[in-house]
């Protein structure tokens, strides 16, 4: 097995291999590590990386390690604290800022035997579904060096697909782990809402979550189990389930009735050829399975929905902004960020809270509709994208009207938000090829709080059409750093 190899194997098998002593978890994390420093600068994934800190943390894993993934390297997405490396979340005012705490996600992983070798990229403060931060440059898609490799998690999306490491963590407000993984040919769930805690800062969040870009389901239901639970103080939660995740990506699903929809829920956007085929070609995969596939135009594309979301949306980023700032030690200003940022900061700053409760409550009466809806169905597959991954610079920050470089964003992936605002898990997995050389995904959504399903399905397509051995051309990149 070549160094070049051991990364794009699954990240539960690396770990078998360091517990049964076939190799350390130095040689392990080293391989990441060069590899980091040799390919990611023609990808530009990486904010940080933590190359003395990761091997001294491998050096402590011997053999017979019995935590799950003890040895693995991982990298953490810029938004969330790693004691000791900076913590920007893309944006200038927190250029220089080093966190001197773990977040929830970051404990849980080290707990589990990971290494964090470094942080990746987004776009600041996670807003867009492609990653081109100021502060940062353009992260590159493996595939197309020219395309995004989506957003917000796209630094880690980028990094998975080159094998710089197996495995890396993300986050999901609005698609930011689903569309990355679309772009970069991964797996990437969406966790059901109050999955896995927010803590220490937040009890409970109406849109965000945490989760893993990987390339296969029984590694993104293997981490779920690492990552899932109560933290003392969270406001609310997902109620645990019945059995370990990881043992529902063995399960058979049995036969599922399953709705199916290219039906866009924002009216102005228009879904690819390509995109489209893909939910056709998956629901004949599905039939052959055995499942029930109905065709539906779900009740989304209600008056007023999608500058709810937005409005909701915009919040939240808004108090990332604030919260920033008071990290910073002073107040925000334009200089420190994008345009599009500011816009979004003054507009919010502008409503009162009458005006931003009313806009949350609005949100819960039409996911409550939507949901009811999806009732009668075990499953719900859609486009992951409507558009094959943008050519780098689609989107503008610094546009004369810079919000209307935020609405341009959701004619990319209309299909991602709906599942924040109804809390559903949703997976992005990627069944095709394009004809483009790029992958091509499809989304699938199950019940509320229902990821145990959701994985049994995603692993029974995974069987029946398998993807992870697809690699993303390395040449490209090597000449890319060479020129």
């Amino acid at each position: 097995m070549s160094d070049t190899d051991l990364m794009f194997r699954p990240a539960s098998e690396l770990a078998g291999m360091v517990r049964a002593g076939d190799l350390s978890a130095r040689e392990l994390v080293q391989v990441s590590l060069e590899r980091i420093e040799e390919l990611n600068p023609a990808l530009n994934a990486f904010v940080q990386v933590d190359a003395e800190r990761a091997l001294a943390s491998a050096d402590e894993i011997a053999p017979g390690d019995g935590r799950p993934f003890a040895g693995v390297p991982i990298a953490i997405k810029n938004n969330r604290p790693v004691r000791g490396l900076r913590l920007t979340y893309g944006c200038s005012l927190m250029t220089d800022y080093v966190s001197d705490y773990d977040h929830n996600v970051t404990r849980r992983l080290r707990d589990a035997g990971f290494v964090i070798v470094g942080t990746t990229t987004l776009p600041e403060y996670g807003i867009l579904p492609t990653t081109e931060a100021r502060l940062f440059g353009p992260t590159r898609n493996p595939w197309d060096l020219q395309r995004t490799p989506g957003g917000s998690s796209g630094g880690g999306a980028a990094a998975v697909a080159a094998g710089l490491v197996p495995v890396a963590h993300g986050n999901d407000g609005g698609g930011s782990i689903r569309i990355p993984a679309a772009c970069c040919g991964l797996v990437g769930l969406k966790p059901a809402r109050g999955r896995i805690s927010l803590a220490p800062e937040l009890g409970d969040s109406a849109l965000a979550i945490d989760g893993v870009l990987t390339r296969t389901v029984a590694d993104t239901a293997a981490i779920l189990d690492v990552l899932a639970g109560y933290e003392p103080g969270d406001a609310t939660w997902a109620p645990p389930p019945p059995a370990p995740f990881a043992d529902f990506a063995g399960a058979d699903p049995g036969r599922l009735r399953i709705a199916a929809s290219t039906f866009a829920p924002i009216p102005d956007a228009v879904v690819d050829p390509m995109c489209a085929r893909a939910v056709s070609d998956a629901a004949e995969l599905l039939r052959s399975l055995g499942h029930e596939v109905e065709e539906v135009n779900p009740p989304w594309r209600q008056e007023g929905v999608q500058e709810t979301f937005g409005a909701v949306f915009s919040s939240l980023i808004a108090l990332s902004i604030a919260y920033s700032g008071m990290l910073a030690g002073r107040d925000p200003e334009p200089a420190d960020m994008e345009p599009m940022s500011w816009a979004i900061f003054s507009m919010v700053r502008g409503l009162n809270a009458v005006e931003g409760l009313g806009a949350a409550a609005q949100l819960q009466g039409f996911a409550r509709r939507l949901v009811s809806f999806l009732d009668p169905y075990d499953a719900l597959l859609t486009p992951a994208l409507a558009e094959r991954p943008l050519p780098l610079g689609t989107l503008d920050t610094a546009a004369p009207d810079p919000m209307s470089t935020f609405t341009r964003s959701g004619l990319f992936t209309p299909f991602t938000p709906v599942i924040n605002a109804t809390g559903q898990p949703g997976i992005s997995l990627p069944l095709f090829e394009g004809g483009d050389g790029l992958p091509l995904g499809v989304q699938i959504v199950g019940r509320p709080a229902s990821e145990g399903s959701l994985l049994a399905l995603a692993a029974q397509l995974e069987a029946a059409q398998p993807w992870a051995q697809r690699r993303a051309p390395e040449e490209a990149w090597r000449a890319h750093v060479a020129g």
